[in-house]
């Protein structure tokens, strides 16, 4: 089966940066999309970042957009965000996401997912 783990959550100061990992330790498929979603307290999980298959389509939410950068290395089964001058409302449970085929803006759009890690920014 397959099996999403996330690392790299944390406490990051309001500016500072702070880079996600998720590898898929379990079965792997392709073609696959991956994502990354965010949902804060009392708010619903919203699109951070996704890419396609091979890397050349990627797509970000407005809020993010120019501060975080979505990679990823499938030699290593592995899906990437960087973020960078982070605000204090990025704060949220960051989950990584996976489905076959093209990339979707949307959480139903997607077959797996990992249990998330906490981000949070303070300033």
């Amino acid at each position: 089966q397959v099996q999403l783990v996330e690392s790299g959550g944390g406490l990051v100061q309001a500016g500072g940066s702070a880079k996600l990992s998720c590898v898929n330790a379990g079965r792997t498929f392709s073609p696959a999309a991956m994502a990354w979603f965010r949902q804060a307290p009392g708010k619903e999980r919203e699109l951070a970042a996704a890419v396609s298959w091979n890397g050349g389509i990627k797509k970000y939410a407005d809020s993010v957009k120019g501060r975080f950068s979505i990679s990823r290395d499938n030699a290593k089964n592995m899906v990437y965000l960087q973020m960078n001058s982070l605000e204090v409302g990025d704060t949220a449970v960051y989950c990584c996401a996976a489905r076959r085929g093209n990339i979707r803006d949307y959480a139903s759009g997607y077959d797996y997912w990992g249990q998330g890690t906490q981000v949070t920014v303070f300033s």
